[in-house]
C-alpha cells in the first residue's frame, strides 16, 4: 500500500472492472492509492486489465481481481468479501454493469422489457446490498453508472431509459436509508462514451450519426472513459463527503438539448419494413 495518496488505506470493488468505463474508474482509484478488486466474468480479461493497471500506475494502490457475474447475488457477495479482505473492510464500490438494446417500442415484448430492467437495475441493487454491510463500521461510498437516458427521452430505447431511470430511483432510496451509517450512494450519468460495447461501436462507426450526437452536445464532442472515471473518482473520495443521493450528468451538455435519433441504427438492425410497421403504430 502506498501512503500519502488521498485514497491510501481504502479498499474498492469495481464490478465490470475490465470494461472500458470500469477499467478507467479502477485506474483513477488505483492512481490515488486505493486497493482495487476488479470483478468480471472472464478471467483472462481481468488478468490482462490488472496487469495493465499495475504497469501504468506503479506507485498507486494494489490491484486484485475476482471472476464472477455482477448480476448474480452469490458472485457479488464473494467479490465484496474478496475486496474487503485486502484492508479489513470495504470503503468504495463502483457498479458499472448494465446495457441496452436499440429497438422500436412495439417490437419489445414483456420478457425483453424485464430483461432490460434487470440488466440495468439488478447489478446496481446487488452491489449496494452487499457493499453496505462492510461499510457500516467506518462509512463508505457507492457509485453506480447510470446514463443520460435516465432523464432524456430516447426513442427506440424504451427499456434502457426505464432501466436507468429505475437505477437513479434506487440510488436515491439507498442514499436515504444508509446515510445514517455515513454510507453515501450516488450515480453518474454518462452520455455517448467510446467503449467496445456493441451499441456504442455501431454509433461510432457511422460518421453521420456521430455528427448528430456531437451537434446536440454544447461541448461539441463525445465522451471518453476517463471523463466518466473523473466523476466517479470525485464521488468515491473524500472530496464529496457531503454528497449523497445524486446522479451527476457527465455528457457534454446533451441534456440541455435533445436526444439524437437512433432510427437509422434500428433500421440497420431490424430492416425498414419492421421499423416502418412499428412507427405506424402497428405491432410487427
Amino acid at each position: 500500500m502506498t501512503t500519502g495518496l488521498p485514497l491510501s488505506g481504502k479498499a474498492a470493488l469495481v464490478t465490470g472492472g475490465a470494461g472500458g468505463i470500469g477499467s478507467a474508474c479502477a485506474r483513477a482509484l488505483v492512481r490515488d492509492g486505493a486497493a482495487v478488486t476488479l470483478m468480471g466474468r472472464t478471467r483472462d480479461t481481468l488478468e490482462a486489465t490488472a496487469a495493465e493497471l499495475r504497469a501504468s500506475v506503479s506507485d498507486g494502490g494494489e490491484v486484485n481481481w475476482f471472476v464472477g457475474d455482477g448480476m448474480e447475488a452469490e458472485a457479488v457477495e464473494g467479490a465484496v468479501a474478496r475486496a474487503s479482505s485486502a484492508l479489513g473492510g470495504l470503503h468504495i464500490c463502483v457498479a458499472t454493469v448494465g446495457g441496452g438494446t436499440i429497438a422500436p417500442f412495439l417490437l419489445l415484448d414483456e420478457h425483453q422489457l424485464l430483461e432490460e430492467l434487470r440488466r440495468n437495475i439488478v447489478g446496481a441493487f446487488l452491489a449496494i446490498k452487499y457493499a453496505v454491510p462492510p461499510m457500516v463500521a467506518s462509512g463508505g461510498s457507492i457509485v453506480c453508472i447510470s446514463s443520460d437516458a435516465a432523464t432524456m427521452s430516447w426513442p427506440f430505447m424504451a427499456g434502457y431509459c426505464a432501466g436507468k431511470a429505475g437505477l437513479d430511483a434506487l440510488v436515491r432510496v439507498a442514499a436515504d436509508e444508509f446515510g445514517y451509517h455515513d454510507v453515501r450512494v450516488n450515480a453518474v450519468r454518462p452520455g455517448l462514451t467510446k467503449t467496445a460495447s456493441n451499441n456504442v461501436s455501431l454509433l461510432f462507426s457511422d460518421p453521420e450519426i456521430l455528427e448528430e450526437f456531437k451537434s446536440q452536445k454544447p461541448l461539441g464532442r463525445t465522451g471518453t472513459p476517463e471523463d466518466i472515471a473523473a466523476g466517479v473518482r470525485f464521488l468515491a473520495g473524500p472530496e464529496s463527503a457531503w454528497v449523497t443521493g445524486q446522479s451527476l450528468a457527465i455528457e457534454g451538455g446533451n441534456e440541455l438539448r435533445r436526444a439524437p435519433s437512433l432510427e437509422k441504427i434500428a433500421r440497420l438492425r431490424f430492416g425498414d419494413e419492421t421499423v416502418d410497421t412499428a412507427i405506424s403504430g402497428r405491432i410487427p
